[in-house]
């Protein structure tokens, strides 16, 4: 078993880790345990009553943060003609066509999102095996194919953040940093689930959000209660 860091267990002694709390408490906790000399992401984690082996069980969609996720979220953008500058313009990292897509290809991967517009995409079809292990390629049902690549980079830079189930039917996600005030880390929190429970699958059975968990980047996980929360939704 891998030895936990000096920080990681003097952050366990200030709550039971058996219990379960309370959003607002489990934020506060978050915000306590952050101790690190850089500003920590809190993550969440939603393990959803899903078979993720079939095909229309999968949760996949975006989310807008209200607050933003705290970071700089680089953007690239395969498109052509005047799409290229309306891309720069609204702050894509990266836009071009044939150019750049030669350069993802050459291994140039420094960006958190990609966007492209639905001509290009015979042509980024390509970048399927160096894009999509890394959940990086386009896809409509995640609003990063669109005709309006200059709006969709503005959301993207602004807090708008894709989600897909992982292979256990798990779903991550930032709400934000520590530094962020609490009631700023509840309102991303909530935008979260509140876009979880819209996303469900119809032939999704019995309990869907079967737990959840949030955490910071060097500290330990703390187990939320879910009892009172949008109960009448599950």
């Amino acid at each position: 078993m891998r030895k936990r860091c000096k920080r990681y267990e003097n952050a366990k002694r200030n709550y039971d880790v058996d219990a379960r709390y309370n959003p607002i408490e489990a934020l506060s906790l978050m915000k306590r345990m952050a101790t690190a000399k850089f500003d920590e992401s809190i993550d969440l984690a939603v393990r959803l009553g899903i078979d993720p082996r079939k095909a229309d069980q999968i949760v996949r969609g975006t989310v807008a943060l209200p607050h933003g996720t705290g970071k700089d979220v680089r953007v690239a953008v395969f498109t052509q003609g005047a799409g290229i500058k309306a891309a720069e313009e609204a702050g894509a990292d990266f836009a071009g066509g044939d150019e750049l897509i030669a350069e993802v290809e050459g291994g140039m991967l420094a960006f958190d999102v990609a966007i492209a517009s639905p001509d290009m995409m015979g042509k980024v079809g390509k970048l399927g095996k160096v894009l999509g292990p890394r959940g990086l390629m386009p896809n409509p049902k995640s609003g990063t194919v669109t005709p309006k690549v200059a709006e969709a980079v503005g959301e993207f830079k602004t807090g708008r953040l894709e989600y897909r189930n992982d292979r256990q039917g798990n779903v991550h996600l930032p709400v934000g940093k520590a530094s962020f005030d609490v009631n700023k880390l509840f309102d991303n929190y909530m935008a979260v689930m509140e876009e979880l429970y819209r996303a469900k699958p119809a032939p999704a059975k019995g309990q869907y959000v079967r737990n959840a968990s949030l955490s910071s980047t060097m500290g330990p996980s703390v187990r939320l209660d879910l009892s009172n929360l949008m109960p009448s939704l599950d």
